[in-house]
């Protein structure tokens, strides 16, 4: 969930390689079968689908809905939990034999799309038009949309209820500007609590950077636009904070994550994602929380958003099947009994609603897909963020400066570009 992932998107390829075979044998990673090739439209297509999971409740959902699938379609599918998601797919494609149907995240996206890898099959989704545009953006490579958001889920604010009215605190005081979010985080603090404490990496401060009106690269991501005005301001504003007392990178309040910061009493507000629902209720249950949206920066509301798609292998002998099998796992029914088995946010507009009456505790996580922005897609752009990690690292102990910060990120990006 590559880019410095949230924590549940990091979790994804740890679990033990266990199978399950539907509707009959499986013909392994994209065996070359002239049979699947000519009969998959007459249900005798034998698709694999290598996932990676979050957990039992995502592999056992994945695995019922391929299930429906072929007591449907009449064709064999066998759903694979990857132990390392990228390795596997490397190593299928470099042998020729890649899974059918797999799990494609944005930062290794254009990657396969320009090596030739994935099957482009967006033209022939009927309502493609039904999918978050942000989404949609973040796996179109050369104008053409290559594969279908599975689920989609952006940053919002999560606060600390019992701190919240402990520090006098109402809905009134809801954060609406980068200056309330500063006030409310200093009526938060306290001698053993920081009021807001967030990741110290590039996601979420580029949530900050886009809603400063910057960001790492410009929206087609042809250009590095790290070293600007708006991005110096935004990273300003949080080593003001920073120094004043009322931020904080969760390493500074001896946290892993957010969800931790929070989970722990170490802050009172963070900046994440859904994910964070599942360990809160999981590590600390006790922890009475709501999630709010990120308030508006200089430049208006804007958040980093996260998502993965259903990846189609351009080798596959059963490409068509593979299509129906994406169409079905993206259908708005099974969208539906995915975020009721494991969590994640439905990839359809149309399902928003559904979504919050379902689950009105995570409504923010939802709302910022609509303006939200996904991760940086360029191959090798990784290591430059990571490495901007670093200096965000530096930012904070004052060895450097905001502008020294992002004009190495300057420097690396550019470099990486000029690579192709």
């Amino acid at each position: 969930m590559r880019l410095t992932t949230p924590r549940r998107l990091r979790r994804l390829a740890v679990l033990p390689a266990a199978t399950l075979l539907l509707a009959g044998c499986g013909g392994g990673f994209g065996a070359d079968d002239d049979s699947d090739r000519d009969d998959q439209n007459q249900g005798n297509a034998s698709l694999t689908v290598l996932i990676g999971s979050s957990g039992p409740a995502e592999t056992q959902a994945v695995q019922a809905a391929a299930a429906r699938f072929a007591d449907t379609t009449g064709n064999q599918v066998e759903v694979i939990p990857a132990q390392d998601l990228v390795q596997q797919l490397q190593q299928g494609f470099t042998g020729g034999e890649p899974p059918d149907v797999f799990y494609v995240s944005p930062d290794r996206f254009q990657l396969y799309a320009e090596g030739g890898s994935l099957h482009p099959y967006g033209d022939q989704i009927e309502d493609v038009d039904d999918f978050y545009p942000a989404l949609r953006q973040a796996f179109t490579y050369q104008d053409q949309l290559y594969c279908l958001p599975k689920d989609g889920g952006a940053h919002a604010l999560v606060i600390d209820t019992d701190a919240w009215e402990e520090a006098g605190l109402t809905d009134a005081d809801l954060p609406q500007t980068w200056q309330d979010l500063t006030r409310v985080a200093g009526e938060l603090t306290t001698d053993d609590r920081v009021g807001l404490a967030f990741n110290g990496d590039y996601n979420t401060v580029g949530t900050f950077l886009l809603g400063g009106g910057g960001f790492y690269v410009n929206p087609d991501q042809t250009q590095v636009t790290a070293d600007t005005p708006a991005n110096a301001a935004t990273l300003q504003f949080i080593l003001d904070n920073i120094d004043a007392g009322v931020f904080a990178f969760v390493a500074d309040v001896d946290s892993g994550w957010g969800g931790e910061a929070l989970g722990t009493g170490a802050s009172a507000m963070t900046v994440e994602g859904p994910w964070i629902a599942g360990a809160l209720a999981a590590d600390w249950p006790d922890r009475n929380w709501r999630a709010v949206e990120m308030p508006p920066g200089p430049a208006g509301q804007a958040v980093g958003a996260f998502t993965n798609c259903w990846g189609i292998a351009e080798q596959s002998p059963s490409k068509e099947a593979a299509v129906d099998l994406v169409r079905h796992f993206t259908a708005a029914e099974e969208q539906q009994t995915f975020m009721q088995a494991f969590g994640p946010h439905p990839s359809r507009a149309s399902l928003q609603q559904w979504a919050a009456d379902e689950s009105p505790d995570q409504v923010a996580f939802a709302a910022g897909l609509a303006y939200g922005r996904t991760q940086v897609a360029i191959p090798g752009f990784d290591s430059v963020l990571n490495d901007f990690n670093a200096q965000l690292q530096a930012m904070r102990l004052g060895d450097v400066t905001p502008a020294e910060a992002l004009a190495a990120l300057q420097d690396n990006g550019e470099a990486v570009l000029a690579q192709g």
